[in-house]
């Protein structure tokens, strides 16, 4: 729903003595991150408001890079379906070659991740925003007011006035407000927070591209490791072409901006005004950087906003999205007073350490692609050749994306479980006939998994009181026969994951992060107990993780 509130309505509000509106949530910044906030809140039936500087959407390609996390992200949003419409997923591998035409790595993108959505989706982001927004602005909670640029912001103890610039003016109140207006955001320059920046910075020229003809690309998207230049050739979305060029020492950052500096370096593409339209061209400084605090009180920072990196590995929209459904489910709870306000303590925590493994990644690539040297490009080049041109050995190691500290389940003597804080898979389960991805058939939110109902059944009235306050979901899985409430395991993907861990139960938080796995019934009941506990006192104990060390090459050291 887009509606305009105006100051002469506010004014008149006081002056007949009623208490100012104050919406639950102002989201600043209308982008991908901002539109996923908008959804996820509003289907969690909060009063939203976002305010979007710009008039009108913008129109040129950006991102175009999605994996299959972000996937059930959308469909968490119920916007699956719509978004599929509009992607080119990866049928193939994402290859590496020298300036021979040698492959140096061959990275396999075919087929579904985990999270039963194909590995790496590509897309033009004025169509996926267009998606977001439409599915945003039909939430009957949520108001979107576009040309509307906030000013100010002012906190106090119940809420955040936010001072607006567009025609109508004047002041709206929230009880919490999300900056996810950019890396040049006004919510962080209002909150005491510092910036971890790695010094990380190259100059790329992005061009997307309409081809008018049809060709088979093959592979479809590839990265050219020449030192002459380095450069990227993928796919824009459906029917759109993407090249990145790096820039060289020697060349001029203002002429390479210039559509002429675009067409010489399609030329030897094959790409001409007369069998291609350029819809972008952009010089982008590539960095590597965080914000260390993400929460003030009540502001609180997603996307760009909060961190920024390479795009080596397409993690830059994607990481802007998982702050959006982390910090959503948190702020439901705490909204509705079913969990403490420290809990949004937890984001900060959460999130930084993770988003540190997909800057930590994408340097990595980066350093490895990024190479100008001849000699150092030759030896690169020996090295991963030798590799067989396996990403298991051909390119840097890095650690596992996995949750700094917050709501994850603890032994008793402070330890995580290997698989804590790490992503869960998403397989097709049948549930009273109906055969779907397991989010369609329990419509998100926190989900307790069960080798049959054994462990169900122990749990009490208060778990179970607990438990639906929360919108859990409980899921008792079969093998097979599974009895008309119980879950079949329709690929055989839950169970024999469970039992080979010697596991009963998992507790999969709303993001799909894992938060425990139990061996039994009293386990599940702990796990129970623990979240209840942690909701009720959450505590973040790092407010800021530690930098990523520093990242050796391939055969280095």
């Amino acid at each position: 729903m887009t509606t305009s509130p105006s100051k002469a309505h506010n004014t008149s509000q006081q002056a007949h003595g009623t208490p100012p509106h104050v919406h639950d949530v102002a989201i600043v910044g209308f982008g991908p991150v901002g539109q996923m906030l908008a959804l996820l809140l509003g289907r969690a039936g909060h009063d939203v408001i976002v305010l979007e500087r710009w008039p009108d959407p913008y129109p040129l390609p950006r991102a175009a890079h999605f994996d299959h996390e972000i996937g059930r992200i959308f469909q968490a949003g119920g916007v699956g379906e719509a978004v599929r419409a509009v992607t080119d997923p990866v049928p193939d591998h994402y290859e590496w070659r020298n300036a021979a035409g040698e492959p140096l790595v061959r990275i396999d993108w075919s087929g579904n991740g985990p999270s039963g959505w194909p590995t790496a989706n590509f897309f033009s982001q004025p169509q996926l925003e267009a998606v977001l927004a439409e599915a945003a602005e039909n939430q009957a909670t949520v108001t979107v007011r576009r040309g509307c640029e906030v000013v100010g912001l002012r906190p106090d103890s119940g809420s955040v006035g936010l001072t607006t610039a567009d025609a109508d003016g004047g002041e709206v109140l929230a009880r919490y407000v999300i900056g996810a207006d950019g890396a040049n955001s006004l919510v962080r320059s209002t909150m005491a927070t510092s910036v971890t920046d790695l010094g990380f910075f190259y100059d790329w020229l992005v061009v997307d591209t309409l081809p008018h003809d049809r060709i088979t690309w093959s592979p479809k998207n590839w990265q050219l490791c020449d030192p002459e230049r380095p450069t990227t050739i993928v796919s824009g979305g459906p029917g759109r072409r993407r090249w990145e060029f790096m820039r060289l020492p020697h060349e001029d950052a203002e002429e390479l901006k210039t559509p002429e500096a675009a067409w010489r370096l399609l030329d030897p593409w094959g790409r001409t005004p007369e069998n291609t339209t350029i819809e972008r061209h952009a010089l982008y400084t590539f960095q590597a950087r965080w914000v260390d605090r993400w929460r003030d009180g009540r502001l609180l920072l997603a996307g760009d906003a909060a961190h920024q990196m390479p795009p080596f590995a397409g993690q830059g929209m994607c990481s802007g999205l998982r702050d959006a459904v982390n910090l959503a489910w948190k702020l439901d709870l705490v909204l509705d007073g079913r969990a403490d306000t420290a809990l949004l303590d937890t984001y900060t925590s959460e999130r930084s350490e993770h988003v540190q493994h997909a800057i930590g990644m994408s340097m990595a690539l980066g350093q490895v692609i990024c190479v100008l040297d001849p000699d150092a490009a030759a030896a690169r080049d020996a090295r991963m050749i030798a590799a067989g041109a396996d990403p298991r050995h051909a390119l840097p190691p890095t650690p596992p994306p996995v949750l700094g500290d917050g709501v994850l389940a603890r032994a008793p003597d402070g330890s995580r479980a290997p698989d804590v804080g790490h992503l869960t898979p998403q397989y097709e389960v049948t549930h009273q006939g109906r055969t779907a991805l397991l989010d369609d058939l329990t419509g998100g939110g926190f989900t307790i998994l069960t080798d049959g109902a054994g462990p169900i059944d122990a749990l009490d009235s208060t778990d179970r009181a607990f438990l639906a306050g929360i919108g859990a979901h409980l899921v008792p899985l079969y093998a097979a026969g599974a009895p008309p409430e119980g879950y079949l395991d329709a690929t055989d993907g839950y169970l024999p994951h469970l039992r080979e861990h010697a596991h009963v139960a998992a507790v999969v938080r709303p993001d799909f992060y894992l938060f425990g796995a139990a061996a039994d019934a009293a386990g599940l009941r702990e796990l129970v107990a623990q979240l209840r506990e942690q909701l009720r006192h959450p505590v973040a104990t790092a407010e800021r993780a530690p930098a990523p060390q520093p990242l050796t090459t391939v055969g280095e050291g």
